[in-house]
């Protein structure tokens, strides 16, 4: 595989957070009657690994005899779900989702267990395997919210933000026969934590590389391996997430490609995009989208969305002290790439 070995500096330890720490209040396991098209319910789900609270979306198109996709969005460090500065609002998933027609379910941190800013555990060996820890728990409402809604299966989506940016990579992992697609909004590859550190507790990934943290996905992956479609989304201002975690994400998941779909590296994907084009708009952030495909293939394996002058924000229409509101519009801009996308 071409470029795969060539990544090799050391990263300051970031932990994939935020700066900003907010309190996870008001949570409610009431169902709130809708009140008109487009409405949102809360709840709570138990599992072994605890409780996890979440919000789900119901956009006007849906019906009980219509089965409409899913989209699980894992809020960052600092963050909650739905409540204070949410995923929901920095988003602006919602909008897309009454305009579209699919169902959104946000995901909250229980403050017992995300005691650094509220953030997920991904970077701890008991949350990175499929049945156990916080994987568990998403999955387990990931599978209640398609019971209890009706939706389609087949085009169930994840997708998250920094530290749920690794959640939402380690969902694709543990669980690639349940999520059709996964988005990384500035985060890293499955278990970047295991890339080695210094004296100084720094990641030091001269020590193991993406393709060597992609093998380890492999084996999480078992006999339920394939090549998830993953789109990587990052601002190349970002100190908190620096660039150089999203083009090891890249090598990483077209390793994991590459594994899943032959058993060997060199075999029909690498991390050389076949497409590469620059957007310019006077009204917003210009950007690279780069596209990587297996040989032969009519539909790309990975897309690459570089943001230039964005730093460690969401870009798109939302509010919250995390958004870019200078663009471009992700929430569309990954819509419209994971519509195109299903498990069938």
């Amino acid at each position: 595989m071409k470029n795969r070995h060539t990544i090799r500096a050391v990263l300051a330890r970031t932990g994939l957070t935020a700066a900003l720490a907010v309190m996870l209040t008001g949570v409610s396991t009431a169902h709130a009657a809708p009140s008109a098209p487009g409405y949102d319910r809360t709840a709570v789900f138990l599992g072994d690994a605890g409780a996890v609270s979440y919000q789900v979306h119901v956009p006007p198109a849906h019906s009980p005899d219509r089965a409409l996709p899913l989209v699980v969005a894992v809020h960052g460090c600092g963050m909650t779900g739905y409540s204070l500065n949410s995923m929901k609002d920095m988003t602006a998933l919602n909008a897309v989702a009454d305009r579209e027609g699919f169902l959104v379910v946000y995901p909250s941190q229980d403050l017992s267990r995300g005691m650094r800013l509220n953030c997920w555990n991904g970077d701890n060996a008991a949350h990175q395997r499929r049945g156990e820890g916080e994987p568990a728990l998403i999955a387990g409402l990931t599978e209640r919210v398609i019971t209890e809604y009706g939706a389609d299966r087949a085009r169930v989506h994840v997708l998250g933000a920094s530290s749920g940016a690794g959640v939402a990579v380690i969902m694709g992992v543990t669980y690639p026969d349940v999520y059709a697609t996964v988005m990384s909004m500035a985060g890293a590859e499955y278990k970047i934590n295991e890339a080695g550190t210094n004296a100084a507790g720094q990641l030091d990934p001269v020590d193991l590389g993406p393709v060597d943290t992609a093998k380890r996905a492999i084996d999480e992956m078992g006999p339920r391996a394939r090549p998830v479609p993953v789109m990587v989304v990052q601002g190349d201002r970002d100190t908190t997430v620096p660039p150089l975690f999203a083009t090891r994400l890249v090598t990483h998941w077209a390793a994991i490609d590459d594994l899943a779909m032959s058993g060997n590296l060199d075999g029909p994907v690498d991390d050389v995009p076949e497409s590469v084009v620059t957007v310019n708009d006077p009204n917003q952030h210009s950007y690279t989208y780069s596209k990587y495909y297996a040989r032969g293939g009519d539909t790309s394996l990975i897309d690459y969305v570089l943001v230039a002058g964005m730093a460690h924000r969401w870009p798109g229409t939302g509010s919250g002290p995390l958004v870019d509101n200078q663009g471009p519009d992700l929430a569309t801009l990954w819509w419209d790439w994971a519509k195109t996308r299903s498990m069938a």
